[in-house]
């Protein structure tokens, strides 16, 4: 059976604690897109974690965490997190790496640097890892396969001079920097070779054979619904789907084997990086949330940033939800808002004079003004509690007010970091 875990809004919805916890049930776990640009804080018994390329159910011994062909691959960066988790005492993880991954090249980074800089004040926000430089080049064909560093050196080193005289162009004439060596490319690829090449695996083969067996396969995801390319507040989304429909893409699995696709929703807002946000929330409120959020505040697990915080956004995340194809929702960091006496919820949008509740294009979305309901805060710690009837009144309806609007049925609760902060509903 396939399970996949993808957030519904803008990413940092508390995945990678969903991920942790499903992965005891789970025979494998697979990254199916994105790349090194978030991560997925993580705490359980080994310590405090943030991931950004191995899967986040690596910290069991029975799992096998899977890179899958749509993600991109920073060799380095991978190789740096396994070493980390291992210092901290995590037993090495057994890994495998799709052939047909692609990897992110340092040039990659590099130009990420550089159109941010040339862009100054109209910038994208980019976490600058190379990930929109990265999935340009996969889709203009000029991306590296890991496949292509056991092929034959002498076509790989024609590829490489091709590329170089490509970038080179722009290079020296957009952004006015030094131009790329082929020799140093060449380097770079056999320095990735030697790295990735225990790891490397038919991913797709290796993932049929073990569902035609049985096995428990969990697909997590990166981001969010709305930071989706096709489906979010595009332009200011991320390179590659976050929906779980590319889970069967970015896995090489057949879509039919997904049959249970957990989003994750936190109890309020919070987003890295710019774009619409129609529920945001700014000054001395929105700092005591982000003081008070997460494990530790709200800070990008990738760039430390601190994350813009609102109220929970009933529009966007019906819309999330719907756009995931959700059976289960996981409600995270409920816990978070037990200092609050009031909290307003964004139950509609008010554009050009108009009240909807359906999620616009972006054009519209920058338009529009929350309309905001407020229900009576519980103004208790509620950690610690495992029985979904035990939680405050107050509390209980917050969660079944948010049920409603979105019209999924919300059947986790998160009230605390660790995996064992978790109340099942349907249990």
């Amino acid at each position: 059976m396939v399970k996949a875990v993808v957030g519904a809004n803008w990413g940092d919805e508390g995945k990678g604690k969903i991920t942790d916890m499903l992965a005891q049930e789970s025979d494998i776990i697979v990254r199916f897109q994105g790349g090194a640009n978030a991560g997925h804080t993580i705490v359980n018994n080994y310590g405090k974690f943030a991931l950004h390329t191995l899967p986040s159910g690596v910290f069991y011994d029975h799992t096998t965490s899977v890179i899958g062909n749509g993600v991109a691959l920073n060799i380095p960066v991978l190789f740096k997190e396994i070493q980390s988790i291992v210092d901290k005492g995590v037993p090495a993880p057994k890994i495998k790496v799709s052939d047909r991954a692609q990897m992110v090249m340092s040039y990659h980074i590099k130009f990420d640097e550089y159109e941010e800089e040339r862009l100054a004040g109209k910038s994208f926000g980019s976490t600058k890892s190379g990930i929109a430089p990265f999935y340009s080049d996969k889709y203009a064909k000029i991306g590296f396969q890991v496949s292509e560093l056991f092929d034959d050196d002498a076509a790989l080193r024609e590829k490489v001079e091709r590329v170089c005289e490509t970038k080179n162009v722009t290079l020296e004439h957009l952004y006015h920097k030094p131009l790329l060596d082929p020799d140093d490319i060449m380097k770079e690829l056999m320095e990735y070779k030697e790295m990735i090449a225990p790891y490397v695996c038919d991913v797709s083969l290796y993932l049929w054979n073990a569902l035609k067996e049985g096995r428990e396969v969990l697909l997590e995801g990166q981001l969010g619904s709305l930071k989706d390319p096709d489906h979010g507040i595009y332009p200011m989304v991320t390179s590659s789907s976050t929906l779980a429909a590319y889970g069967a893409v970015g896995a090489g699995i057949p879509p039919y084997e997904i049959k249970k696709i957990i989003t994750v929703c936190k109890a309020y807002s919070s987003a890295v990086g710019a774009g619409a946000f129609v529920s945001e929330i700014f000054g001395d409120e929105a700092d005591e949330l982000r003081r008070r959020g997460g494990d530790g505040g709200e800070f990008g697990a990738t760039t430390g940033r601190p994350r813009r915080m609102g109220w929970f956004d009933c529009v966007a995340s019906k819309y999330g939800c719907r756009m995931q194809g959700t059976t289960d929702v996981a409600f995270t960091v409920l816990d978070v808002l037990g200092y609050l006496e009031e909290i307003p919820v964004c139950v509609a949008y008010e554009i050009d004079g108009e009240i909807t509740t359906d999620f616009p294009t972006t054009g519209r979305l920058e338009k529009a003004k929350p309309v905001l309901e407020t229900l009576p805060g519980w103004n208790c710690d509620i950690r610690g509690i495992k029985d979904y009837n035990e939680l405050p009144e107050n509390c209980r309806r917050y969660i079944e007010f948010v049920e409603e609007k979105i019209g999924f049925p919300i059947t986790m609760v998160s009230n605390g970091p660790s995996r064992e902060d978790i109340i099942y509903r349907n249990k």
